[in-house]
């Protein structure tokens, strides 16, 4: 069973038609233009297929593996802290790092396609629309619509429908393991999708469902800020000025239990179900709006 949390989120968003998927740019209306687009799902993050093939992860491994041979014999040239370190080189240290976000990824893909086919096809085999519910700031810095997904339901279907049966497909890939939870201020689930959210959290790691079944698994967040410390690592170890050593992290995170703040090198000291990520220039307001507490280790308090 999934813990109490402290956090009590009630948030505003816009819920947006059907996207037409038939085409990029189909024009009924001169002035209503339907549109096809890219959408980042919220609230998840489902490992990457950017290594694009066998043969790229391969490279992927070989690029981790000497990351973890920089970590050991020039700990100087590798921008992490001791603790950090520890927490990594097990993920690191099975050579596969690389191989097995790539199948991670694409059984993900495979999942969220047949899972979407499935939830849209009605018993009488005709299709449903979709129903997108957007963030607060609908779109993110890649032009792409950050949003919930769902099955379109009509209201008396939805009258007989629990929650948990409508639930979107940012939940299904959640539940079915395939999925991290990623949860960024300030698009917190509502206090009435939050519980459900996190049980099925919950009961996908406990189960070890998709990612879970591998306890060397990286979420895709933490891969990506792997991927991006490597190359600050190899700036650095042939003598390449690196103007922001530290960028490869990026967020701070929340323990949405305690409503602990911990610095971005810290994230791994909170159980994944319960992080709560939040960037830098976020940091301010969110102490204040979510009554924040800064860990001991983050105002230098050893």
């Amino acid at each position: 069973m999934f813990e109490a949390v402290q956090l009590f989120w009630s948030p505003a968003g816009v819920s947006m038609p059907s996207l037409n998927t038939k085409s990029l740019l189909d024009i009924h209306d001169g002035d209503t233009p339907n549109i096809r687009m890219p959408v980042r799902m919220l609230s998840i993050d489902t490992p990457e297929v950017t290594a694009g093939s066998q043969q790229g992860a391969d490279r992927v491994d070989e690029k981790f593996a000497q990351l973890a041979r920089w970590i050991r014999e020039r700990p100087a040239d590798v921008p992490v802290s001791r603790r950090y370190a520890e927490f990594l080189l097990p993920k690191l240290d099975t050579g596969k790092a690389g191989t097995l976000q790539f199948a991670q990824g694409t059984q993900a893909a495979d999942f969220a396609e047949s899972n979407a086919a499935r939830r849209l096809t009605r018993p009488d085999g005709r299709k449903r629309s979709l129903f997108v519910r957007t963030a607060d700031a609908p779109f993110d810095t890649n032009g792409r619509l950050l949003a919930y997904l769902a099955p379109n339901y009509s209201k008396a279907e939805r009258e007989t429908l629990t929650r948990e049966q409508r639930s979107t497909f940012n939940l299904d890939m959640v539940r079915s393991g395939w999925a991290a939870p990623f949860v960024l201020y300030p698009s917190i689930p509502g206090e009435l999708d939050l519980p459900l959210f996190l049980e099925a959290a919950d009961e996908a790691v406990t189960a070890g469902r998709g990612i879970w079944d591998v306890p060397e698994t990286m979420p895709a967040y933490e891969y990506r800020s792997v991927e991006r410390l490597f190359g600050i690592a190899e700036a650095i170890v042939g003598g390449k000025p690196v103007s922001k050593p530290f960028g490869w992290r990026e967020r701070y995170c929340v323990d949405i239990r305690t409503r602990v703040l911990v610095g971005p090198e810290d994230y791994f000291e909170i159980d994944p179900i319960y992080r709560l990520f939040l960037w830098p220039t976020d940091v301010r307001e969110a102490v204040s709006r979510l009554n924040l507490t800064p860990s001991p280790r983050l105002v230098g308090v050893r």
